[in-house]
């Protein structure tokens, strides 16, 4: 049966897969690539997303959102981040788009599809890259971590097409899309926030303005839990204020000592008194996951 539909197409693959067939040998370099696959294909199953086909060492797959797919997108960099050591330092890279396409026999057609692949035809390793278009259909709060790389014109495509990057686990100063301007960090004031975390603890001040969070153990607090993102989140001190800025694909919980709760999701929240911050999960004081604060 033939039926059209509004979906997000995406496809996944390794980056330099030549390459690494040269360097660790034809069955070791196999072995990495069908994990590669399945671990893909396992988190598309998590954002409710269906896998197509998969064609050597690419995924095709679609997802009923524009926010689903971006979610996924993010979570397939971190999870091949994360299992580096096993995958022989492999990187992939990522390109979806939000549009109409024909469902057919399993399979999907269409000037969306062909978008689609151009994109990932764009991205480099460790890369997500998308359409202005698509962004506009993602929640506003997913748009945060955006940047725009270049407007130009695609095959097949009479109109430029904005091509959009999707960031991930990054420290650098963003340019922000969506409508919200970038955040210009001025000079600290004196305030001072003490976070801690199974015993250790650090002062987030003017001499020391920001601390990094998450399940990378590079960060300043390493929180090794599913939930947690890479660099899940940051503390800053800015503009007499400790601010927490969440960068994550699960979203940081906040929960203080009068009891008042926040979610917070690729956007940002002023810390205020004490209490603790959940990554991915809302905690309690005396949980072991719980990151403690007091401003």
């Amino acid at each position: 049966m033939r039926e059209n539909n509004q979906l997000a197409i995406m496809f996944a693959d390794i980056a330099g897969s030549t390459k690494l067939y040269e360097t660790i040998g034809n069955d070791r370099a196999r072995e990495v690539t069908s994990r590669c696959i399945a671990l893909l294909s396992a988190v598309t199953a998590e954002y409710k997303g269906r896998v197509v086909k998969t064609i050597g060492d690419e995924v095709m797959c679609t997802f009923p959102t524009a926010d689903s797919a971006s979610q996924a997108a993010v979570r397939m960099q971190e999870t091949v981040a994360d299992e580096a050591a096993s995958l022989g330092n492999l990187h992939i890279r990522v390109g979806f788009h939000f549009g109409e396409v024909i469902l057919e026999n399993g399979d999907v057609f269409g000037d969306a599809v062909n978008l689609a692949a151009r994109m990932a035809a764009q991205a480099k390793g460790d890369q997500i890259i998308t359409t202005g278009e698509t962004l506009d259909a993602m929640s506003p709060y997913l748009r945060f971590g955006s940047r725009e790389l270049i407007t130009t014109t695609v095959k097949g495509k009479a109109a430029p097409i904005q091509i959009i990057e999707l960031t991930w686990g990054e420290e650098e100063e963003l340019t922000v899309m969506g409508g919200r301007d970038a955040v210009t960090v001025l000079a600290p004031n004196t305030v001072t926030g003490q976070v801690s975390f199974h015993g250790q603890n650090v002062e987030v001040n003017e001499n020391n303005p920001s601390i990094t969070i998450g399940r990378d153990k590079n960060n300043t607090f390493s929180v090794l839990d599913s939930m947690s993102s890479r660099v899940h989140a940051k503390v800053e001190c800015r503009r007499g204020k400790i601010v927490l800025i969440d960068q994550s694909t699960n979203g940081t919980f906040v929960v203080t000592s009068q009891k008042e709760r926040a979610f917070v999701h690729r956007d940002e929240y002023i810390l205020q008194g004490r209490g603790v911050i959940g990554l991915g999960r809302e905690v309690n004081a005396n949980d072991p996951l719980a990151v403690h604060f007091s401003c």
